[in-house]
Parts: structure tokens; C-alpha cells; sequence
């Protein structure tokens, strides 16, 4: 089991900046890939980005590319997403996610993929 807790949701204007926390704890945090993924309300969940288990590969679906970034800290299991550029399209309840096979390439995109999850922080971008 992987129990993972989102952090650093809140209200920000357009053009703000937050930086997500996802802390981690069960397994081997540093064996596992990470999603982000957000939900707006009336939309289906939805990929944002995803890092591998060393950190090394990241990849972001195209409308947060040169905006956000993932990066993990392994010592301290904790998975980040610095948001930065904020548009108000990207208000949603963002979730954390954990590939439950160690060590899986390439890093996916789908819900399915992923074994477990965080309950979600919310981020509001008013305009």
C-alpha cells in the first residue's frame, strides 16, 4: 500500500503561482512513477503530468507545458508540482497518483494505470 496526501491547494488571481506538495508513505516511495491529475467540477478526471521513480523522465499534457513543473525530492518522498502562470481553465481539485508496479516505463497518462491515490487539494484561479 501507498498512502499519498496533497498539499498546497488554495486561491490564487491569474497569473499566480502554487507549488503542490504530494507526501508519500508505505512502500518504497522511490520505486514508483507519479501522476498529477485534476478534476473540474462536471469534467472528467484528467492527466496533467507524470514523473518517473528517479525523477529523470517528466511529461505534461500540452496546456500546462512551460507553465508547470514536477520534480520529486525521494528523501523526503514527496512529489511537487510548481504551477506557475495560473489561467483560470486550470481551477480543478488536483490529485496525486501512484503507479502501483515499481519501475514502469513509459510513465502513463491514463486513471486506470494508476493503483492509488491521494483525496485531492483544491486550486482556484480567479480571473
Amino acid at each position: 500500500q501507498v498512502q499519498l496526501v496533497e498539499s498546497g491547494g488554495g486561491l490564487v488571481q491569474t497569473g499566480g503561482s502554487l507549488r503542490l506538495s504530494c507526501a508519500a508513505s508505505g512502500r518504497t516511495f522511490s520505486n514508483y512513477a507519479i501522476g498529477w491529475f485534476r478534476q473540474a467540477p462536471g469534467k472528467e478526471r484528467e492527466f496533467v503530468s507524470a514523473i518517473t521513480w528517479t525523477g529523470g523522465i517528466s511529461y505534461y499534457t500540452d496546456s500546462v507545458k512551460g507553465r508547470f513543473t514536477i520534480s520529486r525530492d525521494n528523501s523526503k518522498n514527496t512529489v511537487y508540482l510548481q504551477m506557475n502562470s495560473l489561467k483560470p481553465e486550470d481551477t480543478a481539485v488536483y490529485y496525486c497518483a501512484a503507479d502501483g508496479r515499481p519501475r514502469q516505463l513509459p510513465l502513463k497518462t491514463d486513471t486506470s494505470r494508476y493503483d492509488y491515490w491521494g483525496q485531492g487539494t483544491q486550486v482556484t484561479v480567479s480571473s
